[in-house]
């Protein structure tokens, strides 16, 4: 154990990370807690702790290139899956207000067991679909802060995720490669749905060229949006 802690202290350091004990021991039980799980469940096909420690966890905590964290944050993490971005983010920076929202509901299990064991607190979890979440008067444009790994159009996330943030939010999606053309292809929809693309942050992480896309709110979103269940993925907005 201490030998691998020891080597995910060193590439925490080397990407400008110091973390307590208690906050390595957390990083270090979410990633067996993880590859214990994954043995029922399909959570990640990145296994082996090396590749965690860069590809899940770095990746995430990673966002503090284009988000201030020393300010109050109520963070929506939309189609969290195994946990990511949400929860490194929370053991790293643990004074924010965390909603971790996924719609398969064995995930939102996990995930309570998850912040249970590592005693996370201000961590809530919600069993929904985004479509769907987005009318409930209690979460829509209530964060200041929605981030989203998923793996989707940037269109269709978009539709996903700003319905949920407050005007002055932010929106950041994880990217991989290159997300120019994306970008300028969901330029109408960033409109539509009272949005401003403030920042495309290009970064490397080992040998991953990540991106962070960076949306600002600036109007309500319109209450037709988003539309029904599925039609955001299946016709994403142009």
């Amino acid at each position: 154990m201490e030998e691998k802690i020891n080597l995910m202290k060193k590439r925490f350091k080397h990407e400008g990370f110091t973390f307590t004990e208690k906050q390595e021991r957390q990083f270090y039980s979410f990633y067996n807690k993880m590859i214990e799980k994954n043995k029922v469940m399909n959570l990640t096909s990145i296994t082996e702790f090396d590749e965690v420690i860069d590809k899940h966890f770095l990746d995430s905590i990673s966002l503090n290139r284009v988000i201030d964290f020393t300010q109050p944050l109520e963070v929506l993490d939309i189609g969290t899956g195994a946990g990511f971005p949400g929860i490194p983010l929370k053991i790293a920076y643990p004074d924010i207000q965390l909603t971790l929202m996924d719609s398969v509901n064995k995930k939102i299990v996990y995930l309570n067991e998850v912040v249970e064991e590592l005693g996370l607190t201000s961590v809530n979890t919600i069993h929904a679909r985004a479509e769907e979440l987005a009318r409930n008067q209690l979460y829509r444009e209530k964060f200041n802060l929605c981030v989203s790994r998923a793996v989707a159009n940037l269109s269709t996330l978009l539709e996903y995720c700003l319905p949920f943030v407050q005007i002055g939010g932010k929106f950041v999606s994880y990217k991989s490669g290159e997300v120019e053309e994306e970008v300028k292809e969901s330029k109408r929809a960033c409109f539509l749905l009272g949005g401003k693309i403030k920042e495309i942050h290009k970064f490397d992480l080992k040998d991953n060229k990540r991106s962070f896309i960076v949306i600002e709110k600036i109007k309500t979103t319109p209450k037709t949006y988003p539309r029904k269940a599925g039609t955001p993925s299946k016709l994403p907005l142009k």
